[in-house]
């Protein structure tokens, strides 16, 4: 630490031949050395509460909008498994769709990316309240739910991306970049715990209650359940819109906030490019740059491993724990875990480093999960694994957006001349989790049908259990160790991302300067 703290504070310019810094017989002058941009701790709130939207509501669809088309909007199962699997890979596919429209975009009086979250945030909220809404003809529900979701999962693509890409423009300064993301996923955690609460509250007596049939079993339906009449579904269904509104409130005063208070920067070395690079050949070379593809790797099977337990953790306190009318407080102390220690992994990764701090963090979840497999269903030893599993969840959260502007400017240096690609790097990312989603949602239901999963079932076989407490444990577990082998491979360590600093902002304070030609800015990036 102490060898690369010195050499940070040597000269930017020691990276650089004398002959490049006075090309053209430019007079040679000592420059002062350029101000450090700092954000403002306003400036980083404003950015971090737009990260709430895209949790809020991803939360609140998460987990319950199978229940809600169950038992609320009374669709059919297989027809609301259609919704769900479809509305994930349409979810998934319009990451790198909308990634290539920003890529073509120029940029506006507002910036290049501020415009997206500006103009879709008003049709999202639209969708988004629409999707809670049982309209009255019978026939053709399924269509209006499936093309709802789908549009609203466009739309909130379409503000997430230029979003998560905003981290680039808000700072040159990584130091700057970091501290924005650890506020910004603070309140994405505060988000998604908001989302579990509102839901929670608002729609807790949504879910149709258990009753046992001729045969002894307990079956939840609504054509059985004689006291449940169309008055209280009716109230029901009243109690979601009440949620969807309130969430969508949240949505446009987060948005307006966003707007308001961040100003998007554009870097001085590109506005000396005139021709932006065309979406496919950045594709190109964004997917064969090393660093992204072994970070993505290793983060896509990390994310799959939480991605299980969060897919099946509602089922896996129901049936395998019988802690039925605990889920909601134990997510919510999950997620208010992951939120107070978020400043804490931005303190240990700053002082370790990114690496180290994967490696801790993503890792500390794997003993409370064997612990879990290995215990008694006990209500106060769970409470105690869901705090300590929000450690690993905040690491979870921070690391992924922390690391990804590091492999974005060691890419800028090897590509000097490809500009506009970081909505590529976001959205592909973004679309590798939500991949990982999908994959975990099919791996889930099918290993539950096989298990003999029964449908609207108060109680499951043994077998069901037993493959709840699989996939919630031992499949992450293994998942885990899987990602931490690839990240040994990562190569952009502490030192190499001081050497990029260094580099990048002797490109920054080159074309900055007054005489600075093409020819210097050609011959600079070749040597950089």
């Amino acid at each position: 630490m102490a060898k690369g703290e010195g050499a940070e504070s040597g000269s930017a310019a020691g990276l650089l031949p004398t002959g490049v810094l006075q090309a053209g017989e430019r007079p040679a002058q000592v420059k002062e050395p350029k101000k450090k941009q700092q954000l403002s701790i306003c400036n980083k709130l404003c950015y971090a509460v737009g990260g709430a939207p895209y949790q809020v509501t991803g939360c609140a669809l998460g987990f319950f909008l199978q229940i809600y088309l169950l038992d609320v909007a009374l669709v059919g199962p297989f027809s609301a498994s259609i919704i769900l699997f479809v509305g994930r890979a349409w979810d998934a596919f319009t990451d790198p769709l909308v990634g290539f429209c920003i890529s073509k975009s120029s940029w506006t009086r507002l910036g290049r990316l501020m415009p997206w979250i500006i103009f879709s945030t008003p049709l999202a909220i639209i969708a988004y309240f629409l999707i809670w809404f049982v309209p009255d003809f019978p026939q053709g529900q399924e269509l209006w739910y499936l093309l709802f979701y789908c549009l609203f999962e466009t739309l909130v693509t379409c503000f997430h991306v230029p979003y998560s890409a905003l981290t680039m423009f808000i700072s040159t300064e990584q130091s700057e970049r970091d501290s924005a993301t650890a506020y910004r996923m603070t309140v994405e955690v505060l988000g998604t715990v908001l989302g579990t609460a509102i839901q929670g509250q608002i729609v807790g007596q949504a879910n149709a209650p258990c009753l046992q049939d001729h045969n002894g079993s307990a079956v939840a339906s609504e054509s059985a359940n004689r006291t449940y009449s169309t008055a209280s579904l009716k109230e029901t269904q009243n109690a979601y819109l009440l949620a969807a509104g309130v969430i969508a409130s949240i949505y446009v005063i987060c948005a307006v906030i966003l707007t308001l208070g961040v100003r998007e920067q554009r870097e001085p070395y590109e506005t000396q490019k005139t021709e932006p690079i065309s979406f496919f050949r950045g594709l190109r070379q964004v997917m064969s740059h090393g660093p992204y593809v072994k970070l993505i790797a290793g983060f896509l099977f990390t994310s799959l491993a939480f991605m299980l337990v969060e897919g099946n953790f509602a089922l896996f306190c129901t049936y395998t724990l019988g802690f039925r009318n605990e889920f909601q407080n134990l997510l919510l102390a999950i997620m208010l875990s992951a939120t107070f220690t978020i400043p804490i992994w931005q303190w240990f990764l700053t002082r370790f480093g990114k690496k180290t701090a994967v490696y801790v963090g993503i890792s500390s979840a794997v003993p409370f999960l064997i612990l879990v497999a290995l215990m008694e269903s006990n209500l106060i030893v769970t409470y105690v694994v869901a705090i300590a599993a929000g450690v690993s969840v905040a690491a979870a959260f921070l690391l992924p957006w922390s690391m990804l502007p590091d492999v974005i400017d060691d890419f800028h240096l090897k590509q000097p001349h490809s500009h506009g690609t970081e909505p590529i790097f976001f959205s592909f990312y973004v679309f590798f989790t939500k991949f990982a989603s999908g994959v975990s949602l099919g791996i889930s239901t099918l290993s539950l049908d096989f298990a003999g999963y029964k449908t609207q079932g108060c109680s499951q076989p043994a077998r069901v259990k037993f493959t709840l407490k699989m996939l919630v444990t031992m499949a992450p577990i293994v998942l885990i160790l899987l990602g931490l082998l690839l990240f040994k491979l990562y190569p952009i360590d502490e030192e190499k991302r001081r050497q990029n600093k260094k580099a990048l902002q002797a490109l920054r304070d080159e074309a900055s300067s007054s005489g600075y030609s093409d020819t210097d800015s050609t011959e600079l990036a070749s040597i950089l």
